[in-house]
């Protein structure tokens, strides 16, 4: 375990969203940048996106990289000589919450597919509990990148009183019949491995084909052809001459895929990521209260800012729109940022120079 993740469990029942379903003792990992001042009103918090772990960037325990390492920190964007930072593991991950690859206490088995039905409304009720802990009322601002985006309007729309502001980054009131369609075959290639035996694989063999291609589709996802035109052109592979199959990496595209899918596999448990990309699928504003204008006015914010990329297939630019739009409803102060970034929905990831200017200047 990371010196730097801390680990919470909270006692007794805690309630899922759907279907009736009750996690018993729930385990909540986390990580916290700088200091709460005395007023408790300086606290930011973040949800990640589908795999990352709470290890957003690095501190004196934990020096190695976090996965927004360029955004958080002294003196960057979201600046821990001001705010206090919490990042939360997503209930049903496997970085240290509670998810189908842990233990259930009941049984002494773990969960697998007796983990209850998983949405983002838990992921942020769990993380709500995390920030009621620690002793804050409401925080400074909310921040959602990806997954994170809908988890963090989850939270936003179910305590209204929790936060003052919110930024979204490529993220969307709701997912789209293309994203849900992706992922949809995404978890269809890990559940055709024979090894994911519906879910009873072995802890050291894993789903491992069904996992690199899920893996491989997202990364077509994530980024940008333009991205890839520049970046690979036909360029061919160098390994390719020492493989046997004359169908496989020949092109430097295909090797890059190859190996995002061979990092993935392993880091992250197959059924961890079934549960969350099916939660993604599930979130829809328009529940609270029957539409889009009526889950945006239940919101309470101050202050929103909505991030979109040009080349982002998985959130594209009409759904910041959307979602900017019906913020503009309901708060003063909305601001909607469309970037010209190409490397599609990783831009959050890799293109800083493009987003740290807008963080910063929305929290000044």
């Amino acid at each position: 375990m990371s010196p730097a993740r801390k680990i919470v469990t909270f006692d007794g029942p805690f309630r899922m969203h759907r279907a009736g379903g009750v996690l018993q003792s729930p385990t909540l990992a986390y990580e916290t940048w700088g200091e709460l001042n005395s007023a408790r009103d300086n606290a930011i918090l973040i949800f990640t996106g589908l795999s990352p772990s709470a290890h957003a960037t690095s501190c004196a325990e934990d020096p190695a990289p976090g996965w927004w390492e360029d955004m958080i920190g002294s003196g960057l964007p979201i600046d821990t000589d001001r705010f206090f930072v919490i990042c939360v593991n997503s209930l049903g991950s496997c970085f240290g919450s509670t998810g189908p690859a842990s233990f259930d206490p009941e049984t002494g088995k773990r969960y697998r597919l007796k983990f209850p039905v998983l949405t983002l409304e838990d992921v942020a009720e769990s993380a709500w509990l995390v920030v009621q802990y620690l002793g804050i009322d409401k925080l400074h601002t909310v921040v959602g990148c990806s997954m994170g985006g809908m988890t963090g309007l989850a939270l936003c729309v179910r305590h209204p009183e929790s936060t003052r502001s919110f930024v979204s980054i490529s993220s969307a009131t709701r997912a789209l019949p293309f994203s849900i369609a992706v992922r949809s075959l995404q978890r269809e290639m890990i559940r055709s491995d024979p090894k994911w035996k519906k879910g009873n694989y072995k802890s050291g063999n894993p789903p491992i084909t069904g996992q690199r291609l899920a893996r491989k589709l997202g990364m077509i996802t994530y980024r940008s052809a333009e991205e890839w035109v520049q970046r690979f052109g036909r360029e061919r592979s160098t390994t390719h001459a020492r493989i046997e199959d004359q169908f496989s990496a020949e092109f430097a595209v295909e090797s890059y895929l190859e190996n995002h899918a061979n990092k993935f596999t392993g880091a992250f448990d197959p059924n961890c990521y079934l549960y969350l990309s099916h939660a993604s699928d599930l979130f829809d504003l328009a529940e609270y209260g029957g539409s889009l204008d009526a889950g945006f006015r239940r919101l309470n914010l101050e202050r929103t800012l909505v991030i979109g990329v040009r080349t982002d297939i998985l959130f594209p630019l009409d759904q910041q729109r959307e979602l900017a739009a019906g913020f503009e409803k309901v708060c003063d102060d909305a601001q909607l940022v469309e970037l010209d970034c190409i490397r599609g929905h990783d831009s959050f990831l890799v293109e800083m120079d493009a987003f740290r200017p807008v963080l910063c200047d929305f929290l000044m």
